[in-house]
């Protein structure tokens, strides 16, 4: 499996993006300033932004799967992928996301803790209610994970895309 490194034309993959930000104003906001990966294993299977947040701090702005390889462990992959490349670069890696059940689930899955809390995040920021399984979203859920010294894991870097 190997994290490629997209250096232009990110809006190339603008249907993987909006997976998880649905609206594209919104990842203009990042979009640029950040650092892009796909996740490929015969193919594209997800991608990612990460972008320095200061403090340490390296934040995913957003993370994706292909909806046809959901559940197959390809989002875990990318965060083990991300930890094994920014390990001793940052402190913490940390996400924010909506409180839906699900994907609260999935980061405290991958060794996310509870950070803090933007409060009407959603509600302020987007022309239109955000569901996300059901769940009306209001407040930005930031949870975070130190990026420890362990050693790396088998997962294979690679330059870029």
């Amino acid at each position: 499996m190997k994290l490629l490194e997209v250096k232009e034309n990110k809006k190339a993959f603008l249907d993987l993006l909006l997976l998880a930000d649905e609206e594209e104003h919104m990842v203009d906001r990042y979009l640029e300033k950040g650092t892009m990966y796909l996740l490929a294993e015969d193919g594209v299977k997800g991608e990612c932004v990460v972008l320095d947040v200061g403090d340490g701090t390296l934040e995913i702005k957003n993370i994706a799967v292909a909806p046809a390889f959901h559940r197959k462990g390809y989002g875990k992959a990318m965060i083990d992928l991300l930890e094994q490349k920014y390990r001793g670069q940052y402190t913490r890696l940390q996400v924010g996301t909506g409180d839906s059940p699900a994907t609260l689930g999935f980061y405290k899955a991958c060794g996310f803790t509870p950070s803090h809390t933007v409060p009407n995040f959603f509600t302020d920021n987007y022309s239109h209610p955000i569901y996300d399984g059901g769940v009306l979203l209001r407040d930005m859920i930031y949870l975070q994970k130190p990026l420890s010294s362990k050693a790396p894991g088998l997962w294979e870097l690679a330059p870029e895309a």
